[in-house]
């Protein structure tokens, strides 16, 4: 199928979708999930030949897959998405007679989803973000990352044995057909998990079209720790465990991988120990394993950075671990909090903690932040906790950023350059939002109001009446 074809196929399909029962959008996600999971076997066994990700990683990953499509098929018969505002008529109304007005969202229309190469059953073609388009009553269009390209292809056909209605969902290959679905007219809205290069290209077409459409890119970062003194004393091995747990995990290839750790120097020994012992993964292709050895080396030869943990092979995929200090890193701290993606930690040491708050306001923004401290622990805790708050849109008290819950509180995304719409998440609930606009009815008869809107409420959602 043609960019156009599964563009122009999203658009026809478009109204009936949206205006479609909830338990009827409902009932296709339930579908979906259900083929996925009997296809289980076959679709793991595809993954791990593609991605060498390891058959438990990817049997739960499945797992996350399949029960976020049923989470948004509960949330889609809850109904409190709409946010059903009705009005009623008040000719005493102090800034003038109000009429009958009658506000919900509806979908915004066919939705692009470029899926991502780390996460190929979460974040790919039956991932979150399509997950929740579809809950919105968006048809998708899902361009296939290259990473995996028979697993996609394969998801596709399964998700096609669901039952969905012609056109709510197409699969398209390749750059230049993205690029292509990307400009159609007919298109309303895009996401995209990947490189923050990839990302911004993406988003300036997306903007530059005759007629813009929104485009929720998450793009990474270093997701920042800090590490006070009293912590260090306190909990010097675990933090050490946690860290080279969370630092390593799944070859590093996450996008909340804590690549950035101001701490103690104490603690130096201890992380550099626990990561020699730590073997070498695969990484997810050829492409991702150049990327990280050249970014490793990048950043070893900057101003001020130490080896602590560095293979005599650089061609390694063992763990590496650079340290630098905190003047060296303000000297350099562009170049320095880059993101590098696989398992490569930067401590930055540090003598006051008064010193940190001006460093880490002056960082990127992130989509996580972590905190390990001591309850009461004396320092300036208050005025880190607001730094790392306005930095990040997730913040957590001794605790590490890799494993991102899907639930209905969670916030995946963050200030520039980590996403190009802070105030949006691309995991949980709340990441239908992205795909619904407020439309409000004023004055108009029963018969014609869409059902969320109607006084008789045939769908039984939450209106809030006033």
């Amino acid at each position: 199928m043609t960019p156009d074809q599964a563009v122009s196929a999203a658009v026809s399909a478009a109204p009936g979708w949206a205006s479609a029962a909830p338990e009827t959008r409902a009932g296709a996600l339930v579908a979906v999930a259900g083929a996925l999971e009997d296809a289980r076997d076959e679709l793991v066994a595809l993954a791990d030949e593609e991605t060498h990700l390891g058959p438990a990683r990817l049997n739960g990953e499945l797992t996350r897959t399949t029960f976020q499509l049923r989470l948004f098929a509960d949330e889609v018969r809850a109904g409190a998405f709409y946010d059903a505002r009705i009005d009623a008529p008040d000719p005493a109304w102090p800034t003038g007679p109000r009429p009958d007005l009658r506000r919900y969202r509806t979908a915004t229309g066919p939705v692009l989803v470029f899926a991502a190469s780390n996460f190929p059953f979460a974040f790919s073609v039956a991932g979150g973000d399509t997950a929740s388009a579809w809950a919105a009553g968006c048809p998708v269009v899902v361009k296939a990352h290259p990473g995996h390209p028979r697993l996609s292809r394969r998801t596709a056909e399964v998700i096609a044995g669901a039952g969905l209605p012609d056109g709510v969902f197409a699969l398209i290959e390749g750059e230049d057909a993205g690029v292509e679905a990307l400009r159609h007219p007919g298109l309303a809205a895009a996401a995209f998990t990947g490189s923050e290069q990839g990302g911004l290209a993406l988003a300036r077409i997306a903007a530059e079209r005759p007629v813009p459409i929104p485009f929720y890119a998450e793009m990474g970062s270093v997701n920042p720790a800090v590490v006070t003194p009293g912590a260090a004393e306190a909990r010097a091995k675990e933090i050490v465990n946690g860290y080279t747990a969370s630092l390593t995990l799944g070859a590093g290839q996450f996008c909340t991988n804590p690549g950035l750790m101001f701490a103690p120097a104490a603690l130096l020994d201890g992380i550099a120990g626990r990561l020699r012992e730590i073997a070498g993964a695969p990484m997810l292709n050829d492409r991702i394993r150049s990327g990280y050895l050249v970014a490793a080396s990048t950043l070893d030869a900057r101003p001020g950075v130490r080896r602590l943990v560095w293979p005599d092979d650089e061609m390694s995929l063992t763990p590496r671990l650079l340290t630098m200090d905190l003047d060296a890193f303000k000297a350099d701290r562009d170049a320095a909090s880059e993101e590098c993606f696989g398992p490569l930690g930067l401590v930055v040491t540090y003598d006051r903690l008064s010193d940190l708050p001006d460093v880490l306001a002056a960082l990127p923004g992130q989509l996580t932040a972590s905190l390990h401290a001591e309850p009461g622990e004396t320092g300036d805790l208050a005025d880190l906790a607001a730094v790392l708050t306005g930095r990040s849109g997730r913040v957590l008290w001794n605790q590490w950023p890799t494993g991102v819950s899907v639930t209905n509180a969670m916030q995946h995304g963050g200030p520039y350059p980590a996403t190009t719409a802070p105030a949006t998440t691309s995991v949980g609930t709340a990441a239908i939002e992205r795909f619904l606009r407020p439309i409000a009815f004023q004055g108009w008869p029963q018969d014609l109001l869409p059902p969320p809107l109607r006084d008789d409420n045939p769908w039984k959602v939450p209106q809030t009446l006033r």
